[in-house]
């Protein structure tokens, strides 16, 4: 009888440990982030923190790939990678539709849905098929920094971008333009701080009628902030930007920037790892856009926003 026992409770953990592998399997969802920008940017690591602390969160398995530099050569290879691997769910930045939509188009035919975040717009974001679009209509957000420059009564202004060719960035221009009711060149920047911090410079000293500079993102941020005191004009000229970091809210609560355009990107990051693994786990589908900005940290704000940022949240 005692040998009957043992061979029953030998025979039923022959079973049940098939089945526990079987059901760990598939629960674990996994999920790929493919984006044009590096983890190591201060934006793009805000996106990462939140993707990392809902994979952590949920137990999914979350991957994040980008080129090493602004490279759609690169990113399409990295996407071409990812479909092939066949992830649970896949968010993607779309900078350029030419060159992204078509493989985005193609993972969605495949059956893998698909997440666009930061970059592509709901529009090109439903043309593809893709279940949503997170992040803010970047046209609208400069329309609305181009009304608050304007009702500041300045009409002389720079828009600083380190990575023309991006749309989403060109857009970012363009609508302050259409904001200002003005024409705004477009400085093309860098993403080395010395290197941007000079063409800043230089455009300032052959454009001294200059009253504000607008950077597209925290990477021309801290030079255009560096240029504007070495030139001895802190207080004629004005400042604001896109995207936040400690050094940018340290500037709004100085009074030496304006403000700066909170997009929201850990969001970016968090929900999307959170919607695939419930739609894994109990075929829940989120079914509408999530606008996660613009939003406009002024001084009064930015003080109680500056930990946040240093915590890698905002």
């Amino acid at each position: 009888m005692r040998l009957l026992r043992k061979w029953m409770m030998l025979a039923a953990a022959c079973v049940i440990a098939p089945v526990l592998a079987a059901g760990t399997s598939w629960a674990e969802t996994r999920v790929v982030f493919v984006t044009h920008g590096q983890a190591a940017d201060q934006y793009w690591s805000v996106v990462k923190h939140g993707m990392d602390d809902a994979a952590k969160t949920m137990g999914v398995k979350a991957e994040y790939l980008a080129p090493e530099t602004f490279d759609m050569p690169a990113m399409q290879k990295l996407l071409d990678a990812a479909i092939a691997s066949k992830p649970d769910g896949l968010v993607v930045s779309i900078p350029d539709e030419g060159a992204l939509g078509p493989l985005v188009e193609s993972a969605v035919k495949s059956g893998i849905p698909v997440i666009v975040i930061d970059s592509g717009g709901s529009e090109l974001s439903r043309k593809l098929g893709a279940l949503l679009y997170m992040g803010q209509s970047e046209y609208d957000a400069g329309v609305a920094a181009g009304q608050r420059v304007k009702a500041l009564g300045l009409s002389k202004a720079v828009c600083v971008n380190h990575e023309v060719g991006n749309v989403s960035l060109d857009d970012r221009c363009r609508g302050f333009a259409d904001g200002l009711g003005a024409e705004v060149p477009v400085l093309q920047g860098v993403m080395d701080p010395t290197e941007m911090k000079g063409r800043i410079a230089a455009h300032l000293a052959a454009n001294p009628d200059t009253q504000f500079v607008l950077t597209v993102g925290s990477a021309g941020a801290d030079p255009a902030l560096a240029a504007v005191d070495e030139a001895g004009l802190g207080g004629k000229i004005k400042t604001g930007t896109f995207d936040l970091s400690p050094t940018i809210l340290k500037a709004v609560v100085d009074g030496k920037m304006e403000w700066g355009i909170d997009a929201q990107q850990y969001l970016m990051g968090y929900f999307p790892v959170v919607a695939f693994d419930l739609m894994k786990r109990y075929k829940l589908a989120p079914i509408a856009d999530y606008p996660t900005g613009p939003g406009f940290v002024g001084k009064a704000e930015a003080g109680s926003v500056i930990e946040l940022a240093k915590q890698g949240v905002r």
